[in-house]
């Protein structure tokens, strides 16, 4: 119960029920900042850890977005997030930051005209 209890105080509470060791190794898993994250899940992180009441609204509102829009939609959605926490500081925003980032870098082109196809002459 502790550790339920201290993971609520610091936002990372999940919102699961379970036994002190499985909350244990979430927190473990938690604190892993080098991981890079899913879209899903570093939009949820911002609404369970980002102390800015007005992000985590804008993060919840994306999550809505997501599910009333489909796949469709991530891409815009985590680009207004990126842009909400950009106040954001800290190790877990510096992890939703990069990881939103290079999501969205993902399906940029790349620019360097040596890299694309040859043509047909």
């Amino acid at each position: 119960m502790v550790a339920a209890m201290g993971a609520s105080l610091n936002g990372s509470d999940d919102g699961r029920d379970g036994d002190d060791a499985a909350a244990t190794a979430s927190d473990v898993a938690d604190k892993d900042y080098d991981r890079d994250l899913g879209v899903i899940e570093a939009i949820t992180v911002v609404t369970r850890s980002c102390p800015n009441g007005g992000v985590t609204s804008a993060a919840k509102q994306a999550l809505e977005a997501i599910k009333a829009g489909g796949p469709e939609t991530l891409k815009e959605q985590a680009y207004f997030v990126l842009i909400a926490i950009k106040g954001w500081r800290g190790e877990r925003a510096r992890q939703v930051h990069r990881s939103l980032s290079r999501y969205l870098d993902q399906g940029t082109p790349d620019k360097n005209p040596s890299d694309q196809a040859p043509r047909d002459k």
